[in-house]
């Protein structure tokens, strides 16, 4: 059997470290056959990646990559919790974006983040999801994804 980060590995991602919470909570928390994620922020080496609003600070493009960035910091979460190896299905992704006043291009920023699970689960990636637009997120970051996978 492949391991998980073999499995992000070969479809060109790497797996970050597990970032320490920024607040009073815990990054993942198992329920079950359920891990819930907390939000996680496109944070690279400690520092928001593409800081600002999505359509008048940080184009689509960019703010798709920073939530495949929240993405890869969610699995690393997951990883940490109970190891990639476990998860059977990703169930559903939650998406916010930081957006300016007249953007409504919420699904396509977060589609950064479903096609990475896709890519690196296959079938077992197609999940539910939320895409919501919000006025401001933690240090200036432009997207927070959390998610919700099932584990063995």
């Amino acid at each position: 059997m492949t391991s998980g980060a073999a499995i992000l590995s070969k479809s060109g991602y790497t797996l970050p470290v597990a970032s320490a919470p920024i607040g009073a909570y815990v990054a993942a928390v198992r329920a079950g056959n359920l891990v819930y994620t907390s939000g996680q922020l496109p944070l690279v080496q400690g520092m928001i990646e593409r800081p600002g609003k999505v359509g008048r600070d940080v184009s689509v493009t960019d703010a798709s990559r920073a939530a495949e960035t929240c993405t890869l910091n969610a699995l690393a979460a997951i990883d940490a919790l109970v190891g990639l190896d476990a998860v059977v299905r990703v169930v559903k992704v939650v998406g916010f974006v930081a957006s300016a006043d007249d953007f409504t291009g919420q699904p396509a920023v977060i589609n950064g983040a479903s096609k990475l699970l896709v890519n690196v689960f296959g079938d077992a990636g197609a999940h539910a999801r939320s895409a919501v637009g919000v006025a401001e997120l933690p240090l200036n970051a432009p997207v927070e994804v959390e998610l919700v996978v099932e584990v063995a």
